[in-house]
């Protein structure tokens, strides 16, 4: 189980290192065609950047970020405190740990909880972007995903943790 999540974990990441990257080039393009504009408009003529540039970065952004949630949490990479906690017992770090699993779990339940409701809304409004006329629900999902996915590895390292500790 825990091979399966993690691959899952590294696909969802290296598909949100995609988006970063598409973010990256468009960018790149918008700025380049913004730069060639102002010397277009020195001949008169003008140079568009692209159409809707705003609406595809903040969508795709709001997707990509979630996506590298998941393979954090396999890599144990949200803040400890390791310094503090080697001054106890192992119990107690054992402890520690599990509980913050447990919180992470609940977190992150509790936000693709709410993803899920918020896909609803603007999904029953039929919300579209500013510019682009996109419907904006589709881009609710890698996120969704993202969350419940989180939710499943800090919940079986929290498993996992108390396997260690019976040993």
């Amino acid at each position: 189980m825990k091979h399966v999540l993690n691959k899952a974990a590294s696909w969802l990441a290296v598909a949100g290192g995609f988006l970063a990257l598409l973010i990256a080039v468009v960018t790149i393009v918008n700025v380049t065609a913004f730069g060639l504009d102002k010397l277009a408009r020195l001949f008169g003529a003008n140079f568009p950047a692209i159409i809707g540039y705003e609406d595809f970065v903040s969508m795709v952004v709001s997707s990509a970020a979630l996506m590298f949630f998941p393979y954090c949490q396999t890599r144990y990479g949200h803040v400890a405190v390791d310094v503090f906690i080697k001054m106890f017992p192992n119990w107690f770090a054992r402890g520690v740990d599990i509980v913050s699993g447990i919180l992470m779990t609940l977190l992150a339940l509790f936000l693709g909880y709410m993803m899920i409701n918020g896909l609803i809304e603007v999904r029953s409004d039929n919300t579209l972007s500013a510019i682009l006329g996109w419907p904006i629900w589709p881009f609710y999902v890698p996120g969704i995903v993202s969350m419940f996915l989180w939710a499943l590895i800090a919940a079986s390292q929290i498993f996992e943790s108390e396997a260690t500790a019976n040993v």
